[in-house]
């Protein structure tokens, strides 16, 4: 019989994009998506999980795509009252989306984990396939900038991405376990693929490949490893991802991305305006249109994801 799981990694805004393409044309079933939790942050006393909700958001239809972040039938009412009373408002919780953050830190209180509590909400929200953070423990993505040591929200948010960046870790991430399940799907001998969403990859994929055994286990999984570059034409399509390479010393590029994964991949899916990077490349480069404006974009990249994973079984 023929495999039929597809295991995505996923960070935020345009990891969610591709998922939502792939949740399109596979039975929920035959789709397992692993969100990384290194964004995750306590803010105002609640535990907020933006690139799980990011893909909640947008695999239940609730996305606000005008913004790229929350939910499009959202209201303010809390945050106009919180900054009235002189309260930290420079990271927006609409009123719809505070209810999530605020059931999910009641949960996490009485013992129940980040996967329990992420299947449940997904369950409620028609949510068919499964989303799985890539870990019930702790792991805090933290970056030496010119202006010191920052937590990401506080880079990424409050500051804007403004500082120039050093160096970033993973505080936790070698104590931390993978989620049992995401270790069991890449054994699994039903997995058709595994695909790497264009997502940023520093800040947003590399936090679940620091988990202890996952990059071992994506090395030697009998499926084809996909990546999309998230870089087009030398820039991000969304987010800093751009600026970090620039200040890491590494030239803003798909052949940079792709240098970065290393071993792990099997096949990479570049845009098509970037046709004079795949000669670089190896021989298993796609090219394709990989900016994903619409429903119909992100149905197309993710056929032609897996149509490239499939050819090389």
């Amino acid at each position: 019989m023929m495999p039929n799981l597809v295991l995505a990694l996923s960070g935020g805004i345009g990891g969610a994009k591709l998922a939502l393409g792939l949740s399109r044309i596979l039975p929920a079933r035959d789709l397992l998506i692993v969100a990384n939790t290194g964004d995750d942050f306590e803010h105002l006393g609640l535990a907020i999980s933006p690139d799980i909700d990011t893909l909640m958001y947008a695999l239940a239809g609730l996305d606000n795509q005008e913004l790229g972040w929350g939910r499009r039938d959202e209201t303010w009412s809390f945050m106009e009252t919180l900054a009235r009373l002189g309260g930290a408002d420079w990271f927006r919780l609409g009123d719809r989306d505070l209810a999530v953050h605020v059931e999910r830190t009641r949960r996490l209180r009485l013992g129940e984990t980040l996967s329990a509590i992420t299947a449940d909400f997904c369950r409620r929200l028609s949510i068919g396939p499964r989303v799985l953070p890539m870990s019930d423990d702790p792991v805090r993505t933290r970056l030496r900038t010119e202006e010191g040591w920052l937590d990401f929200q506080d880079y990424f948010v409050r500051l804007r991405c403004r500082p120039r960046v050093r160096e970033i870790i993973f505080t936790g991430a070698a104590e931390a376990r993978a989620q049992p399940d995401f270790l069991t799907a890449l054994l699994s001998e039903q997995l058709r693929a595994v695909v790497i969403c264009p997502s940023n990859p520093f800040i947003s994929v590399e936090p679940i490949l620091a988990l202890p055994g996952v990059r071992a286990a994506i090395a030697s999984c009998q499926a084809p490893v996909i990546a999309v570059s998230p870089i087009i034409a030398g820039r991000a399509v969304k987010g800093p991802t751009a600026k970090m390479m620039i200040e890491l010393g590494i030239t803003p590029g798909a052949a940079s991305v792709a240098e970065r994964y290393g071993n792990l991949l099997d096949g990479y899916v570049i845009d098509s305006n970037d046709a004079a990077e795949a000669a670089n490349l190896g021989p298993h480069v796609t090219l394709a249109p990989t900016l994903m404006t619409t429903l119909a974009d992100r149905e197309r990249l993710a056929s032609v994801v897996l149509e490239a994973a499939d050819a090389l079984r």
